[in-house]
């Protein structure tokens, strides 16, 4: 074929695959012009591979990303698209970038047989492999079923459209989106295709680009109603006090609800947030603790609000206990209503290993709740009491005022400071500023053996 036939087979191919689903959604993910293909011309079978990879920019952020085409075969997994993403994952290894996946296929090529179930392992290997050194994003637009759902679900972040589905079921049973967020495995479930890329775009630029980069500092947009907060304030209330306007991400919204979990902005920098609310059930802590060992991973400072009065899993409050004290990144904790017991020792005492612990005046810092303790303690003054209903009330509130007060934490060194709830955004600013140099060395040990 001569020079002229060959540039024409060029440009012909070229068109077909601009609109193919996962060129058009490659080209939505990138900035416009940015996106260059590796591989293109790759074939599986008797055609092209089923999955488009390479790189570009997001929002000015370099990244790497593959998307399974549905339009060619549905997208169905080879070793053919096996190599491709590979290579992505080598590559970005090599380069210290992130990966998005953008996930939609009917499954695997089973006339392949053995090569397809290699293909699985290979990828699955990959992606754990990078799991802690750069940040993936699974981005699921269609189908995404048994293995496949299994290499997504371990991304550090898992975006969803309506039309997104995630199961380890090969029939795709319990996979919508819907279904995801209650069992915690999606993070932001979209409305449609649109919004689901549209956050993975803005997702891109709250994370380092490696566990070895900086944390993202972006324009200061400060924040327009640090002013409204009082002892009373709710959880939302306070998280959107303390971070830049607007600038709070939400992962896992109804999962574990006891644990509020996202990334934000403080004072322009990525920050992620933890409020821990109530009664800390099963589901509230793993939220919290796979969270934490995420923003640990890539040295994201962590501030954690407190107001919980008990766990209620010994084997989760373990792990979450473990992945505090764990954690080497900065960490400040605000105790903002009660903090009992356990609770205060995982999440905000010593045991959790945070930099700075702040308490608001009114805050409860008690080794056991308030109502247990002073009736153990002074047990003696209730007997005979003529009202004795009456009296265990006065005794539990003296009890707060005298013995769960922070100023007696403070008194004895576990609390750093006691500040106005209105002053709370200053004073983690100006705790940031002076732990984002925080370094720590850990005894030389492969990994701690954690309640998983």
């Amino acid at each position: 074929m001569n020079k002229v036939g060959n540039a024409e087979l060029l440009r012909s191919a070229r068109d077909m695959a601009k609109n193919t689903t996962g060129h058009q959604r490659i080209n939505a993910l990138f900035d416009v012009g940015s996106f260059s293909e590796i591989d293109c011309f790759a074939r599986s079978g008797e055609g092209y591979t089923e999955a488009v990879a390479g790189f570009g920019t997001i929002e000015g952020c370099p990244a790497y990303a593959f998307a399974q085409n549905s339009d060619i075969d549905g997208g169905a997994m080879s070793s053919a698209q096996a190599a491709k993403i590979k290579k992505i994952y080598n590559l970005a290894v090599t380069t210290g970038l992130p990966v998005i996946g953008i996930y939609d296929s009917i499954g695997g090529r089973l006339q392949e047989g053995a090569d397809m179930l290699a293909a699985y392992g290979e990828i699955l290997l990959g992606a754990n492999n990078l799991s802690g050194v750069v940040p993936q994003i699974s981005l699921i637009l269609g189908p995404c079923i048994g293995t496949s759902a299994m290499i997504a679900a371990s991304a550090d972040i898992i975006v969803m459209s309506n039309k997104g589905e995630l199961t380890i079921d090969t029939n795709g049973e319990h996979g919508s989106a819907g279904e995801a967020v209650e069992l915690g495995l999606c993070h932001i479930a979209a409305g449609d295709e649109q919004e689901a890329i549209a956050s993975v775009r803005k997702l891109i630029t709250l994370i380092p680009s490696n566990n070895l980069s900086g944390v993202p500092v972006l324009d200061i947009q400060g924040s327009s109603n640090s002013a409204i907060l009082q002892n009373n304030s709710d959880v939302k209330s306070i998280i959107a006090a303390v971070c830049d306007e607007n600038s709070f991400i939400e992962f896992s919204e109804r999962f574990g609800k006891s644990a509020v979990t996202g990334l934000s902005e403080i004072d322009g920098s990525t920050t992620g947030i933890i409020a821990l609310n109530g009664v800390l059930d099963a589901d509230s802590c793993s939220k919290a603790a796979r969270f934490i060992r995420f923003c640990d991973a890539y040295s994201l400072p962590v501030v954690t609000f407190v107001d919980a009065e008990r766990f209620a899993s010994l084997r989760e409050a373990s792990k979450l206990s473990s992945c505090y004290s764990e954690a080497t990144t900065g960490k400040i904790t605000v105790i903002t209503g009660s903090a009992y017991g356990s609770v205060y020792i995982a999440t905000a005492g010593r045991g959790a290993n945070a930099d700075y612990t702040f308490s608001w005046p009114d805050a409860v810092v008690s080794p056991l709740a308030p109502e247990t303790a002073a009736v153990f303690l002074w047990s003696d003054r209730l007997a005979g009491s003529a009202n004795p209903v009456e009296e265990r009330k006065n005794l539990i509130e003296e009890y707060k005022v005298t013995q769960a007060s922070p100023f007696t934490a403070a008194a004895n060194g576990f609390v750093e400071d006691i500040i106005d709830p209105k002053d709370t955004r200053i004073r983690i600013i100006e705790v940031l500023q002076m732990i984002s140099g925080k370094r720590v060395s850990r005894l030389p040990k492969k990994h701690s053996n954690i309640q998983i």
